[in-house]
């Protein structure tokens, strides 16, 4: 979808009343599942995120405290409707207070579901101590099962430490685990099939996503991205793929499908050519305190400084709800006018 896509407005009046126990927008998409970003920092330098160098970290003053990330989440869920949270980065494994932070998510009522997006470092000595704090599920990055194009990808030697992080959090209980993959052209395209078996073998569920504009460098290019159908051609090599008609995508990211009649099945996020705006349910949390409404805004609004300037919670509730309620119709990658975000994704949150 993108920004041209018109539908019925919702009505302000019922959207914005004082203390509406919803996040709307004038297209009547309700946000439900808060992205929150807990670092812009990562380990490693995935080309398609970040250059080799690595960035400018955001200065600790900037963001958010513990305590702080704690009453932010609490709010949306006690107040917004918020009932699912999930904790990203850059790296949140990077963050030394995440397991405060989910367990006191996880003491929240109602309680929200509680996931991770990972690089899976670090995930082998912390997945036991996150379930039981009370998290639920990981997501965990994985591009490649070969060492040295590992290091081609994310300039660091670490594939040992991501796939010892992947048996941890299964052995944890933090299932289903979810590997993300993103397939570059000429580097680890010709692994869709190797990736999808690993999956199937050790009981993970794979989610190939397509690469979006969203790299500092500003270097993405549709004609480079490899898309949902190239995606499900390279699969379709090794398997049989039907749509698993019995989970309808929603609002999901992900379409799902049967790999060899079930119920095994693969996800492909298509971001980009197959978009899924119409249904969003998401809104994102940065590490230094703004609310974004989409992965792609390129507008703000500031929740920390309202929070340390002595803000009540209605009172910042209001300004979450009218950043909401400002969503665009979609994000607008094949309109003319679309600009990359200022913000690449490493600090921005998945």
């Amino acid at each position: 979808m993108d920004r041209k896509t018109t539908r019925r407005p919702a009505s302000r009046a019922a959207a914005q009343q004082e203390g509406a126990p919803v996040l709307v927008d004038t297209f009547g998409r309700t946000a439900t599942d808060l992205r929150v970003s807990l670092t812009d920092r990562c380990n490693l330098r995935c080309s398609y995120c970040m250059p080799p160098e690595g960035l400018d970290w955001l200065p600790k003053p900037e963001l958010l405290t513990d305590d702080e990330v704690v009453r932010l989440v609490g709010l949306g869920v006690r107040e917004l409707g918020i009932t699912e949270v999930r904790y990203t980065g850059g790296e949140p494994l990077l963050r030394r207070g995440l397991a405060g932070i989910v367990r006191s998510t996880a003491e929240l009522a109602p309680r929200p579901q509680i996931s991770l997006t990972t690089n899976g470092i670090g995930l082998a000595r912390t997945a036991a101590p996150l379930a039981d704090a009370g998290l639920d599920r990981v997501n965990v990055s994985l591009d490649t099962l070969d060492p040295a194009t590992f290091r081609r990808l994310a300039n660091r030697d670490r594939l040992p430490d991501v796939l010892s992080g992947l048996a941890a959090a299964r052995e944890a209980g933090l299932e289903p685990v979810k590997i993300n993959a993103v397939l570059m052209r000429g580097i680890n395209d010709h692994e869709a099939v190797p990736l999808l078996r690993f999956c199937l073998e050790h009981g993970y569920r794979l989610r190939f996503i397509e690469q979006m504009p969203l790299d500092a460098q500003h270097g993405w290019t549709r004609e480079n991205m490899i898309g949902a159908d190239e995606i499900l051609d390279r699969l379709s090599a090794g398997f049989d793929l039907a749509p698993d008609e019995a989970h309808a995508r929603g609002s999901a990211p992900a379409e799902t499908f049967l790999v060899d009649g079930g119920p095994e099945t693969v996800g492909v996020i298509g971001s980009v050519t197959r978009p899924f705006c119409g249904a969003c349910d998401r809104v994102r949390l940065t590490a230094d305190g703004q609310i974004r409404n989409c992965l792609f805004a390129t507008e703000e609004s500031n929740l920390r400084d309202a929070l340390r300037g002595g803000a009540t919670d209605p009172e910042i509730a209001d300004r979450w709800r009218k950043s909401v309620w400002a969503k665009r119709a979609g994000h607008g990658i094949d309109d003319p006018s679309f600009l990359q975000p200022a913000r690449p994704m490493s600090a921005i949150g998945g």
